[in-house]
């Protein structure tokens, strides 16, 4: 689908940084619109400028608090369509609900999919994401998604801050194919934990497939929810012997008990990207050095012009 119209970048209150960043990266200024709620609760939206005819983009990570992100971006939507926006383009981040993705148990929804029909249903003609939980979301949707990957800003960075003896981890099974990429383009062995998940939010750690005796360990993850993955197989890497233990994830969701459980971990350094707003008590462990945030930004900028030039998005990726 061509377009005409100008680009114009809105957001809603989710993250409005990244989005002012991604304006400044495209050398625009985010869109006019009120964001505000009703005495009872309710999104009150309303777009301040003229739309018609544009090529609109929203920016709006489907972060905690989920539900209320997830209801303000599909007003948003449907606002765009009825005030006759040529194309209107989800730009999320951070894609809510992804960890319920198929039927693995009776009796539980798929609600990647039912966010998914409602995210379609509301108006949008365009998906652009950063690192799905599970690929094959992306065919939950009826509409051409472009699926980034947070991997080149996170692979630069250590690039330029390089580790010696590295082994980069994959946490579990489902995580092989995104550390073997990792591993590759930093020139490292992998290691595969054996992970045992008895419920939700609840994981064990069962073996450690690989030598990582003496040996810097680089756990890679999409995201980190309450941490109790990640700081568990910090766990079973150093009682293997391990020397300096990383870990990197694109999504800090970092809910629960999350903080202090990496503070407490045997986590050297944390990196991330600000797909999602870094939670408040984060801020400590970046002034202790223990977190750092890397912006994906000029990334998604730089899909976005693409996008509005109808030209390749491949070379983004990893």
């Amino acid at each position: 689908m061509s377009v005409t119209g100008d680009i114009k970048i809105f957001t809603g209150n989710a993250h409005i940084e990244l989005a002012e960043k991604i304006c400044r990266h495209l050398s625009c200024d985010l869109g006019m619109a009120s964001t505000d709620r009703f005495s009872d609760g309710e999104f009150n939206f309303q777009i301040g400028e003229n739309v018609r005819g544009s090529d609109v983009f929203i920016i709006q990570p489907t972060c905690p608090p989920t539900d209320q992100n997830l209801m303000e971006l599909l007003i948003m939507l449907d606002t765009f369509k009825r005030a006759s926006a040529e194309r209107v383009t989800a730009v999320i981040p951070y894609f809510g609900y992804a960890r319920s993705d198929k039927k693995d148990r009776p009796r539980v929804p798929i609600a990647a999919k039912l966010i998914a029909n409602l995210i379609n249903t509301a108006g949008t003609d365009r998906i652009l994401t950063v690192d799905l939980h599970a690929s094959q979301i992306q065919g939950f949707f009826d509409i051409p998604v472009d699926h980034l990957f947070a991997a080149p800003v996170i692979v630069n960075y250590f690039q330029e801050n390089p580790i010696e003896n590295l082994v980069v981890v994959a946490p579990d099974t489902g995580g092989a194919e995104r550390a073997r990429a990792y591993a590759k383009r930093l020139d490292a062995g992998l290691v595969l934990v054996d992970k045992r998940r008895e419920k939700a939010n609840v994981a064990e750690v069962m073996n450690v497939v690989g030598n990582v005796k003496e040996m810097n360990c680089l756990i890679v993850d999409d995201m980190c929810d309450t941490g109790g993955t990640i700081c568990k197989v910090a766990e079973a890497l150093h009682k293997n012997g391990a020397n300096d233990i990383y870990a990197c994830f694109s999504h800090a969701v970092l809910s629960g008990n999350a903080i202090n459980n990496l503070a407490g971990s045997h986590i050297k350094k944390i990196i991330v990207t600000d797909t999602i707003p870094l939670h408040e008590d984060g801020r400590d462990l970046m002034e202790q050095g223990r977190i750092e945030v890397l912006s994906v930004a000029e990334l998604l900028a730089t899909a976005i012009k693409s996008i509005h030039d109808e030209t390749s998005v491949s070379f983004l990726f990893i």
